[in-house]
């Protein structure tokens, strides 16, 4: 399966004399916090997503993301702008495909675009703290929770909310993330 990922790395752009590494290969689950993701990584992680995903997506001959880190500003701005509620999150999502995915008896030669991922890092950071692992781990999750939501997934209610959650850890464990998450309902 061919997989298209326009990484934009805007917030480590912004940041080049930081302490952050350039390079991300080693022990996902180490107590490092600030360690930059690779392109190549991402795209390794997206492809086995994809796979995992693959009864959940139109046929295609590939598929296109967009993947954007950047930070708290950017992404309260954008979630003002397309959510109405001024502040900053952790990750949005903006699908391409909002209806049914289209059934045509022609498959085009180009892949399909599935939409875009925006993640801020400075919130992953904070709940890789919280959280009690490093900043890769979070990334990877939250980048689990939008590609979930391109391919419709959504959690309207607990059930939903845990059906997902069960399913990014999932896709976490395919790229030898462990991740440990409570799934109680309340």
């Amino acid at each position: 399966m061919q997989v298209e990922l326009d990484v934009q790395d805007l917030f480590y752009e912004s940041f080049p004399s930081s302490n952050f590494s350039t390079n991300f290969s080693t022990n996902l689950n180490s107590g490092d916090t600030d360690v930059r993701v690779a392109a190549a990584t991402w795209e390794n992680w997206f492809s086995r997503w994809l796979e995992v995903l693959q009864p959940h997506l139109p046929p295609a001959p590939g598929y296109e993301i967009g993947l954007r880190l950047t930070d708290d500003t950017e992404i309260q701005s954008l979630n003002a702008q397309y959510r109405h509620q001024d502040k900053p999150t952790d990750v949005l999502a903006f699908a391409a495909l909002e209806v049914d995915f289209p059934q045509s008896p022609e498959m085009s030669a180009d892949p399909l675009y599935l939409g875009d991922i925006v993640i801020s890092v400075n919130t992953a950071q904070r709940q890789a703290q919280q959280q009690g692992h490093n900043l890769p781990t979070e990334l990877a999750w939250l980048a689990t929770h939008g590609i979930l939501h391109l391919l419709g997934w959504d959690h309207p209610d607990e059930e939903s909310l845990i059906e997902m959650l069960k399913q990014q850890v999932i896709l976490l464990e395919t790229t030898g993330i462990a991740i440990d998450i409570e799934y109680e309902m309340s």
